[in-house]
């Protein structure tokens, strides 16, 4: 007898709690092996291809693509197991034809990659890890009556409202009521019966193990003589009204994730801004020089590598800016190694990649992070692991135009050096009225690490660099 099983969207890591279902991989009525992809999700840190942990074939899929999903929400079910049936067993094709033959070759093939009883190698939280058993069973078509493929279909519907009917029909018995809690997966399910005061621990629920649908709750209601409450209208009422020419957009992905964390930075970190207008004539002539020393097929080192290094040699000299508070042990925790984010436009939105241990690396090796970590934002080929854990972030809005900003630290981290864009302004140089290329600088500090005297002297540091570059000499 086959089993279906329910595949919720795990844990994808960093804090993740949602998910926007972006294509499915797999159609119902597919056979699927162990750890084989089967949706590809944007996450508001990347794009992740989620493996199933069963073999067997696909009965149902829940949530559209574009829907966004909950971590633990319904992703898809899977019938494992000797009778679960191949996609030509549903089409009533006979096992002697051509079809017949296909689907069943299907069927071994997936039983030999991850049959009934299989446990998943890709590590999802809350699937776990595992060794094949020894033994393995062949997934082989087998004609059911329509009597079964009915209850299938009422297993599907039951799930959730993007749950597509199975096309496959699997044999699945209601079973009798289990102690415990109460056999209802669908919040949906839960919501109805509420709304219509029905008790849930009285039904006998027809989907596989005893498990209640709506079309349970929909009968209890029936039977009682109350009228059914439409999800729709439901929905309609709650929302406020929306005047005409209002366009809603929901705040969620990364937009949400953004917001979230703006709103947090805001709400916890004490933070103040300094800024400064500097001269970076010599900051461009020193990069020039550095790229034509380097010969015509050389990498160009970034003004924005140029910039991290400054920043990194300058944090050497304040440790405090590179910091968090716990703010639960009350403690201010200083870091050792020096992780610098960056701010990069894409068409997901802003995102923060992240240069691990920038500490170490020379400008020529800043450059060459960078340029790969902005080239794998805008193709959305970011890993979750590339875009968390920074320790300070450098922000370059100069490339929008504009000349200042107060920046909103990059929680949790303790400061953030935003740069705006160089242009030429008169300016005095060495006693005289000149055209130089000047550039605002703006460091946004939590004021619960140190005192503008530390803050202060670190742009300052930072200014003296860029000004001058020889200054970074004295600590190569």
């Amino acid at each position: 007898m086959a089993e279906v099983k329910e595949f919720t969207l795990p844990d994808l890591g960093e804090g993740l709690t949602e998910a926007e279902v972006v294509r499915w991989l797999v159609e119902v009525g597919e056979v699927v092996a162990v750890d084989q992809p089967v949706v590809e999700v944007e996450t508001a840190k990347a794009m992740v291809e989620v493996p199933c942990p069963y073999g067997g074939v696909v009965t149902a899929r829940y949530g559209a693509e574009g829907e966004e999903l909950a971590v633990g929400a319904p992703l898809l079910t899977v019938a494992v197991g000797a009778d679960a049936s191949a996609p030509a067993a549903a089409e009533g094709s006979g096992s002697g034809g051509a079809d017949g033959v296909v689907a069943e070759a299907d069927g071994a093939d997936a039983a030999e990659d991850g049959g009934a009883g299989e446990t998943s190698g890709a590590v999802l939280v809350g699937y776990g890890t595992g060794a094949p058993p020894a033994r393995r069973r062949r997934v082989r078509p087998t004609p059911v009556p329509a009597a079964a493929a009915g209850q299938v279909n009422g297993v599907a519907s039951g799930y959730g409202r993007h749950a597509v009917t199975p096309e496959v029909p699997v044999r699945a018995e209601a079973a009798e009521p289990v102690p415990g809690p109460v056999p209802v997966i669908s919040p949906l399910v839960r919501r109805l019966a509420r709304q219509n005061g029905v008790e849930l621990r009285t039904l006998t629920g027809s989907g596989p193990d005893g498990l209640i649908l709506r079309a349970d709750v929909e009968r209890a209601i029936g039977a009682a003589g109350a009228p059914a409450a439409a999800e729709p209208s439901a929905a309609v009422a709650s929302a406020p009204a929306a005047d005409a020419g209002e366009v809603r957009i929901p705040l969620r992905g990364l937009r949400g994730v953004v917001a979230d964390k703006m709103s947090r930075s805001r709400r916890e970190i004490p933070e103040a801004t300094c800024w400064v207008d500097v001269d970076a004539t010599e900051l461009l002539a020193a990069r020039r020089a550095m790229n034509a020393a380097g010969g015509p097929d050389a990498p160009k080192i970034s003004l924005l590598a140029l910039l991290a290094r400054i920043c990194t040699a300058a944090l050497a000299r304040y440790p405090e800016l590179n910091a968090r508070v716990d703010t639960e042990a009350r403690e201010i925790v200083r870091l050792e190694r020096v992780h610098v984010g960056f701010a990069a436009q894409t068409d997901r939105g802003l995102v923060v990649p992240v240069v691990r241990d920038a500490h170490a690396r020379s400008a020529e090796s800043l450059s060459e992070e960078l340029g790969r970590l902005t080239g794998a934002a805008r193709d959305g080929s970011l890993t979750p692991g590339e875009l968390t854990g920074s320790t300070f972030t450098l922000n370059n809005y100069g490339v929008f135009g504009v000349d200042g900003s107060t920046p909103i630290i990059n929680h949790p981290e303790a400061a953030m050096l935003g740069v705006g864009r160089i242009v030429p302004k008169p300016w005095v140089y060495e006693g005289e009225l000149a055209v130089r290329q000047v550039t605002q600088l703006s460091l946004t500090f939590d004021h619960r690490v140190c005192d503008g005297g530390v803050a202060g002297g670190f742009l300052r540091y930072v200014a003296d660099c860029v000004e001058q570059p020889a200054v970074l000499l004295r600590g190569v």
